[in-house]
């Protein structure tokens, strides 16, 4: 009897994540991306609001027709990344204002980056981690953030920045998952994978290299 196909369903459609995964040789079967309400509920903290969304994507995505219509040994896996500063949520920066607000906040303070995973095994079983990292800009000059704010690399992003691009000049420190801040912590996926029992590692030896 043949061994079951083991497929990897990815609740984002985030071109990031994907290619957080593909730079350690994994490759989601099909992508499913979860449309949830991300509203903050009432005194809602950073960390539970990041680890609520995840696991409701996750759970979104299993019962999607197209991932239940799957055979074989199917993996569900979420996230998402909540910007933080003390107990306040940044919003996920859809307009000009909106970056230029959160940028604003975040000059010359520190933040936290609250990344949470949720990952749904084929027999249902589902772990969750939030992986918080701290974050200090550089206190911008005007020029800092006029220029960044042209360049619209915040489009959509936590906090109103992507650190993987331009944004990155900006650190002054980080202490933490620098793959969590961009959205997907990899050493932490990594583990609950192996845990669940997912072939990581044979996933990596068919893989070809990643790009350097």
């Amino acid at each position: 009897m043949s061994e079951a196909k083991v497929r990897l369903v990815l609740a984002s459609a985030s071109p990031r994540r994907m290619a957080l995964l593909d730079r350690i040789g994994l490759t989601p079967d099909l992508l499913n991306p979860a449309d949830v309400d991300e509203t903050p509920g009432r005194r809602e903290s950073p960390r539970r609001l990041s680890l609520r969304l995840a696991e409701t994507k996750a759970l979104k995505a299993k019962a999607a027709p197209q991932v239940r219509a799957l055979t074989g040994k199917v993996y569900v896996l979420a996230a998402d990344t909540v910007v933080g500063l003390g107990r306040r949520v940044l919003p996920k920066a859809e307009t000009y204002q909106d970056a230029k607000d959160c940028l604003t906040l975040l000059s010359g303070r520190a933040h936290w980056v609250y990344s949470s995973i949720c990952l749904i095994a084929p027999d249902g079983s589902k772990s969750m981690r939030c992986v918080e990292t701290k974050v200090r800009f550089k206190r911008f000059s005007r020029e800092d953030l006029e220029s960044y704010l042209k360049c619209e690399e915040w489009m959509g992003k936590a906090g109103g920045y992507a650190i993987q691009g331009r944004a990155e000049a900006f650190v002054r420190y980080i202490s933490g998952s620098y793959s969590g801040v961009v959205g997907l912590p990899l050493n932490e996926t990594v583990d609950l994978l192996v845990g669940a029992k997912y072939p990581v590692q044979k996933r990596w030896m068919d893989a070809p290299p990643a790009g350097l």
